[in-house]
């Protein structure tokens, strides 16, 4: 399965709104049946700071279930499925506390987003749990991707390990290819 967009629905009035923002049986509808076990947050005090690109290998590889619950960022997939006809091609959209866009990003896929906004705060679950023996990355200027991030000049705001991540080539994982290509990003509103 390729990554999908999902945009919940808000019941709003003067007040302001509600929004159911997970419900596994609108999900598992759209074939996102996924078992989250644990939520993970981070709050990104810097615009143009860039987190990933991130991935668990087997067998602890993770879905994730990304929304954007304070400011706005760009969010990236990109397929890492050796076997898969689009292994290296990416898709990115922005998620936002105003859009309430989420991005479902299954195993297979690495996953990274810069912030566009100061204080940006990231919410996502994932249906695995964190394994430090099975975490990886990939570089986020690796020209066999060629991510168009929307940098405004410059360079962004990483990590010492985001830094040091290794290009597309040196793959070290070996993910399965479900028989679906990447292709354009899917939506669905729950």
């Amino acid at each position: 399965m390729p990554p999908i967009v999902i945009t919940p629905r808000r019941l709003g009035d003067d007040r302001g709104w509600f929004s159911e923002t997970y419900n596994a049986r609108r999900l598992a509808e759209h074939g996102i049946a996924n078992n989250f076990c644990q939520d993970n947050q981070s709050l990104t005090r810097a615009p143009g700071t860039l987190r990933g690109l991130h991935f668990q290998r087997p067998p602890h590889a993770q879905a994730k279930l990304v929304r954007c619950l304070a400011g706005r960022i760009f969010d990236v997939a990109v397929d890492i499925r050796r076997a898969s006809p689009t292994f290296g091609r990416w898709v990115g959209i922005e998620l936002s506390a105003d859009n309430g866009r989420q991005l479902f990003i299954p195993p297979g896929y690495a996953h990274g987003f810069l912030t566009l906004e100061p204080d940006c705060m990231v919410a996502y679950k994932v249906d695995d749990f964190y394994s430090a023996e099975c975490d990886a990355g990939i570089s986020w200027n690796d020209p066999d991707i060629g991510i168009e991030w929307p940098l405004e000049g410059g360079s962004p705001q990483l990590s010492a390990k985001d830094s040091a991540l290794p290009p597309l080539a040196a793959l070290d994982a070996d993910l399965a290819y479900d028989g679906e290509p990447l292709g354009e990003l899917r939506q669905i509103e729950t």
